[in-house]
């Protein structure tokens, strides 16, 4: 439990040892500033008695000398004077005594029977006698009275007139015998109950003031951390708000996130791209209004089980495009399990799709290869031996119709002879010799090549080139190679005439050649199939060409693409990287 308070927050937001090392540094101060002030009170108190007690004995010593010089001095008696001057407020007593401490005059003249007594001090009235000075000390006096006691020697006259003068200053009626003349101590008794109030209402205002003072340091000093806190926590959320900008608006998956009552709060622009919508249109809105059914969906299996759902969906986009997604969708709640929302994470898998479908082509055109090199090998001995025989037959002139039979014979093992050779070449790894070339002039090339063919079937020629000589790593045979069969395809989907475009363009790390044509194109269920071993649409095709074409560009480091549809003609996009190895 302590260790649980230990590591929790202060209610005001700061560490408790904040708290707690504050009032270990300021309770000591305090407290001693408080101590300190009841002192200076307590001794500027003591100095207020102690001048008033000096003011009092000054007093009743001149009074005293001026009985002594009046004309009722034979009648002046000590009793009576200082009974006259002990009416004076908070004076407790007022009493005179000899050096051996036997009262000689006392203020209560209703109890005459103090003087002659002993007033027991417990000092050394000699040593006060001879000090001259004014002390002090407190006492208990009458009724258990705290007094504040004021005493020093008794000297109204000088020492030459003390004997004489002390013999006419007492009550004949005192009954005291020889008193010893001229060495007298004079006591004031102040009665500090009023002093004592007033110092008791001077502690309890210093110690309100003390406590006081102290909670305001600590309230300074926590406030203090509390603006320091609250500066370091605002710069922190600032930057981590910086940061989870940057992170969710740059990381490589789309990300939209939903509020409790089904509207868009937020999302990436990756989700933004994938999902053809922009975040400035489409926040506040209701989810069914924006996002695809499938995701809408996701989001009710969501709210109805909780956890974590992943699926992989194909979302219809509102222009009816269809793309692939693999999603993660979760309940999004607080430190306190409190419902905040929705988060969906989703990724195109398109391409991974597309990566997938090239790498079993890949896999399919392997175990091809492997069948064609057995199979070109078997069938090339007996076309050998087919050829010779036939090339026997039509050399014999015995039956014109053996002849002609044995020149379709020839032609037909040619032409078969030309299939087991792209076969071994399919199923061949590519060897390429690269070298820097001049791009545009092995396109001007291999134009040249087929416009014979191209002028017959009434075909333009349209070549765009880029303004800048691009220079190129590649084979310039098996570039020829891959160029000629690409126009060959095109001429051949162009009955009736039409366009054959080549454009050059420059790109960052290489260059790109597309052919279009404008030919009857090609459906769009057939696309995937294009570069696949002996896929063709044609009556008299071999379906080796482009699989040909697609080897001798990857074995370039480049790639191949087509994007055509039924009607409208096709273009082959390839791109060529200049950075490759020789």
């Amino acid at each position: 439990m302590f260790k649980k308070i230990i590591n929790s927050k202060f209610w005001t937001g700061v560490p408790p040892w904040v708290f707690i090392g504050a009032v270990v540094v300021l309770f000591p101060i305090f407290a001693f500033m408080t101590m300190q002030n009841i002192n200076r009170s307590s001794l500027h108190n003591t100095r207020l008695l102690l001048e008033k007690g000096a003011a009092l004995i000054r007093s009743f010593e001149a009074g005293t000398r001026t009985g002594m010089s009046g004309n009722f001095m034979g009648s002046f008696h000590l009793q009576r004077l200082l009974s006259e001057t002990a009416m004076q407020p908070d004076i407790a007593y007022l009493l005179v005594t000899d050096a051996e401490g036997t009262i000689v005059a006392h203020n209560a003249h209703d109890h005459p029977d103090h003087v002659g007594e002993i007033y027991e001090t417990g000092m050394d009235l000699k040593e006060v006698f001879a000090a001259k000075e004014v002390r002090w000390r407190i006492v208990t006096g009458p009724d258990n009275m705290k007094v504040f006691e004021v005493y020093r020697r008794f000297a109204p006259v000088g020492e030459m007139h003390r004997g004489e003068m002390m013999r006419r200053w007492f009550n004949p009626q005192c009954n005291i015998e020889n008193p010893r003349q001229g060495e007298l101590i004079v006591f004031v008794g102040l009665d500090m109950s009023a002093v004592e109030e007033a110092r008791k209402a001077d502690l309890r205002h210093t110690i309100i003031m003390g406590i006081i003072l102290l909670l305001t340091g600590l309230a300074g000093v926590v406030l203090l951390f509390m603006a320091q806190s609250y500066r370091n926590t605002k710069v922190s959320l600032s930057r981590i708000k910086a940061f989870s900008d940057n992170l969710v608006e740059n990381m490589p998956i789309g990300l939209i996130a939903i509020d409790k009552n089904k509207k868009i709060a937020s999302l990436n622009n990756v989700a933004g791209a994938i999902l053809a919508i922009s975040f400035s249109d489409v926040t506040g809105k209701e989810i069914k209004e924006i996002l695809p059914d499938d995701i809408c969906r996701l989001i009710d299996e969501v709210h109805s089980q909780g956890g974590v759902i992943e699926k992989e969906l194909d979302c219809t986009l509102s222009d009816g495009k269809i793309v692939p997604l693999e999603t993660s969708a979760s309940v999004l709640k607080d430190e306190n399990d409190v419902f905040l929302g929705y988060i969906i994470l989703f990724k195109d898998l398109s391409e991974v799709r597309s990566l997938h479908k090239e790498v079993e082509r890949s896999q399919r055109l392997a175990s091809l290869g492997s069948l064609a090199a057995g199979v070109a090998h078997e069938i090339r001995n007996p076309l050998s031996s087919i050829k010779g025989f036939a090339t026997y037959f039509m050399e014999r002139e015995e039956k014109p119709e053996d002849k002609e039979i044995a020149k379709v014979m020839i032609h037909e093992v040619d032409r078969l002879n030309r299939v087991v050779s792209q076969l071994v070449e399919l199923a061949r790894p590519v060897s390429v010799s690269k070298k820097p070339v001049s791009l545009s002039t092995v396109v001007e090339n291999s134009l040249k090549l087929i416009e014979r063919d191209a002028s017959e079937k009434k075909i333009e020629i349209k070549k765009i080139f880029a303004q800048k000589e691009l220079e190129i790593l590649l084979d310039t045979d098996r570039i020829s190679q891959v160029l000629l069969n690409l126009y060959l395809n095109a001429i051949d989907s162009m009955e009736n005439g039409g366009t054959l475009t080549v454009e050059l363009l420059e790109e960052e790390g290489g260059a790109i050649i597309k052919v279009s044509d404008t030919g009857a194109g090609i459906d769009e269920k057939d696309l995937p199939h294009v570069f696949d071993p002996y896929f063709t649409t044609k009556r008299t095709g071999t379906g080796l060409g482009l699989a040909i074409v697609h080897n001798i560009i990857e074995a370039h480091d480049g790639k191949i693409t087509v994007a055509s549809r039924a009607g409208e003609g096709a273009v082959f996009t390839v791109f060529l990287s200049g950075t490759g190895r020789e």
